[in-house]
């Protein structure tokens, strides 16, 4: 695998820094013994140099070792991790610039101080091994710190959707599926097909598939009217802002880089943009928010308005509300869940801040207080019920019994897939935005006020929760004993004379 100048004058410069220490040799005194200056050489181990063959020589000789494993771009067992690292995709595919970092100044901490850091990146390294983390998942990570880092808020992409809508929706009636259909076919000459995925089932799960080589782009026919538009207006987000590296499937199948990744991203974030139009969006939630009283048919009603899904209703929340209201301190999170069924699964998270949240739990039952949950199970009863395909929303006030922290949680309940394959269970999915309740929200949220909306303690999961008269408790506080054991053991240490 051929290497960056970058990464090989680095490698040199650890090698010969490792083999000058090892040997205890000084730069002083290794430049004495070669013949070089003392700022060359710590210009060479800083990774900013590569000597010539005639100065490697006087090197190798100096340190009395041979020549070829001067050049050799194997390192000892202690520098290995960050051999691993350079010889990876992580420094050339991941644009550090977008988090802040010059990756100048990250090849200079791996030289200033290889040994720790090797160390660290062994720990990262095993982590991921331990969680058997996939290059899609560590992806998907870094694009999620991305967005908190931002506020989930790109100006520059509002800005071309803002042109675009200019271009073509000047009257302000809305992005509809026959404007874009109409724009695959005249500005960007694509064909749009129809697949069934009952007779294609390995495709099932497949929204859309893009063929570039035909310019063609093949649409699920179980897409609902909303998944439909949408899916349409990215694939227009990709062409209209020139986004040649991109998944061919939605939801990919597979990522070759963190750019496709991104890409897909700012696509989807265009979607969203020419859909649900910031200035139409700002002027409804200042409605919404200034009413006394929590209105849950007229939210449905307002994502309706849009015609858009509620998970990305709520994605074009984040958007805007940082920006435009300042309401910084949100969370979202969506469960998917089986009808009749006790299991729950988090399958995605976002958080705009720092505070306490209802972060994904890996070893424990999650709290069924949340509304997130109970209203899945609410939606799962009325289904059995009557026959029921439409979306419910709920709205509570959750405070965390160990912090004391409120959050204001809307949750959206409703139907994952809309035709079911003969005895198939029913998937539902709940999507949820959580705001913490500080003087911010309370001051632009005036339903917040409201003696109707519900009010409930939680916690994170049962095996932490220290309620321990929880009726809707589903598992064992076995993490808080064992964590409370330790503390008793700690003080009782603590007096032994």
């Amino acid at each position: 695998m051929s290497l960056p100048t970058d990464h090989i004058r680095l490698l040199f410069g650890l090698k010969l820094r490792q083999l000058r220490i090892d040997k205890g040799i000084s730069v002083s005194e290794l430049a004495q013994k070669a013949g070089l200056s003392i700022s060359y050489i710590t210009e060479i181990e800083k990774g900013r140099k590569y000597p010539k063959a005639d100065k490697i020589a006087a090197l190798a000789n100096a340190m009395q070792v041979d020549y070829d494993s001067m050049v050799s771009l194997k390192l000892s067992k202690k520098l290995e991790p960050i051999s691993d690292l350079l010889k990876s995709k992580f420094l050339t595919e991941i644009p550090l610039e977008l988090f802040g970092i010059d990756p100048a100044d990250l090849l200079e901490l791996l030289a200033e101080a290889p040994a720790k850091v090797s160390a660290m990146i062994r720990t990262f390294m095993d982590i991921a091994l331990s969680y058997n983390m996939s290059v899609e998942r560590l992806y998907l990570a870094m694009l999620r710190s991305y967005q908190e880092l931002h506020d989930n808020h790109f100006e520059d992409i509002e800005a071309d959707a803002d042109r675009f809508l200019t271009e073509f929706d000047a009257a302000g009636t809305g992005v509809s599926e026959a404007l874009l259909i109409n724009l695959f076919k005249t500005r960007y000459e694509v064909k749009i097909q129809t697949f069934d995925p009952a007779s294609l089932p390995e495709l099932s799960s497949l929204r859309s598939v893009y063929r570039p080589e035909t310019k063609t782009l093949h649409l699920n026919e179980n897409l609902s009217v909303e998944q439909r538009l949408f899916v349409l207006a990215r694939e227009i987000g990709f062409l209209y802002l020139g986004l040649k590296n991109r998944p061919q499937t939605y939801s990919y199948v597979e990522a070759d880089s963190f750019e496709q990744i991104l890409n897909n991203y700012k696509a989807s974030y265009f979607a969203g943009a020419i859909l649900i139009r910031r200035d139409k969006l700002v002027e409804r939630l200042n409605a919404l928010f200034s009413s006394p009283v929590w209105h849950e048919d007229l939210f449905l009603k307002l994502i309706q308005d849009f015609r858009s899904t509620p998970e990305r209703f709520f994605y074009r929340l984040s958007n805007v509300l940082p920006k435009y209201f300042g309401i910084d301190q949100l969370f979202f999170y969506r469960f998917n869940h089986t009808a009749g069924q006790t299991n729950f699964h988090l399958t995605k998270e976002m958080h705009l801040s720092r505070s306490q949240g209802p972060r994904g739990i890996v070893d424990g039952h999650f709290c069924r207080r949340w509304v997130a949950l109970t209203i899945l199970e609410e939606l799962s009863a009325t289904q059995q019920q009557k026959q029921f395909d439409g979306a419910l929303c709920r709205a509570q006030v959750s405070t965390y019994a160990d912090s004391g922290q409120a959050y204001l949680i809307i949750s959206v309940a409703h139907p994952y897939q809309l035709r079911l394959q003969p005895g198939a269970a029913r998937q539902n999915m709940s999507v949820s935005m959580c705001f913490a309740v500080n003087d911010t929200l309370r001051s632009k949220v005036k339903f917040l006020n409201d003696p109707t909306l519900s009010h409930r303690v939680v916690n994170e999961a049962c095996e932490r929760c220290g309620i321990f008269d929880c009726r809707e408790r589903v598992a064992a506080p076995v993490i808080l004993q064992k964590k409370r054991q330790m503390e008793a053991m700690k003080q009782v240490v603590a007096k032994l004379g």
